[in-house]
């Protein structure tokens, strides 16, 4: 099963925020969506421009139109720093007008794993129909101050000291805190291990939880 159809992923636009995992994510839906119809990529914040997609930088309506003539999925957004992408100066209310799935990356996570909110985080568009939150599995087992974003304030909301390992009890409580996700995507699950992770968060999870490997293109079900 696809991973589109699994987090069920409809026409809209919808945000991916969380750690680790979310551009690969981003591009894997665009591909699978592109079969259904035209896709829109873009950032509420900064993302590195991407290597097989078309990025249209300074786009009005018509030069989106015209790529869409084309091709299936195109990257819309403004140049920023590093080689980076920023969000576009058009709409995103716009953007949704124009293509028929809409998938942002709402979030940064410095590449880590997992991550805790700020008051600012995570960007999301007004009118996003589906939030995806990514968290890695190769995340826990390591500590705190070395796998996670914003470490001081995720061992604060976790009730743990920063140096201890992460647990799934530890993501839970986080990701239950801050409540910011309609759907929870475990990426990296790649042996029993992991996936024994994954379960034991899934059964502390308040939302649907899908775990897998966007590597491996194998994905769970877990609640």
């Amino acid at each position: 099963m696809k991973i589109s159809e699994i987090l069920d992923i409809k026409p809209g636009m919808t945000a991916i925020i969380g750690g680790g995992g979310k551009t690969t994510l981003m591009y894997k839906l665009a591909d699978e969506l592109s079969k259904f119809g035209k896709v829109i990529v873009c950032t509420s914040t900064r993302i590195y421009g991407p290597k097989d997609i078309a990025a249209l930088t300074g786009a009005e309506k018509k030069d989106i139109i015209e790529a869409f003539k084309s091709r299936r999925v195109i990257c819309v957004g403004e140049k920023a720093d590093g080689g980076k992408l920023s969000a576009p100066s058009i709409g995103f209310k716009e953007l949704e007008k124009l293509a028929d799935y809409v998938i942002v990356e709402a979030d940064g996570a410095h590449r880590l794993p997992i991550k805790a909110h700020s008051d600012y985080e995570p960007v999301i568009p007004d009118g996003t129909d589906k939030v995806i939150l990514v968290i890695g599995a190769d995340a826990f087992g390591e500590a705190i101050s070395e796998i996670c974003h914003r470490p001081e304030l995720f061992a604060d909301i976790a009730a743990v000291d920063i140096c201890s390992a992460v647990t799934p009890e530890a993501v839970g409580r986080v990701i239950m805190s801050e409540g910011l996700g309609d759907i929870l995507y475990i990426n990296k699950v790649e042996d029993e291990k992991t996936m024994g992770y994954a379960r034991e968060l899934a059964a502390l999870a308040d939302i649907p939880v899908t775990a897998g490997s966007l590597k491996k293109e194998d994905y769970l079900c877990l609640r």
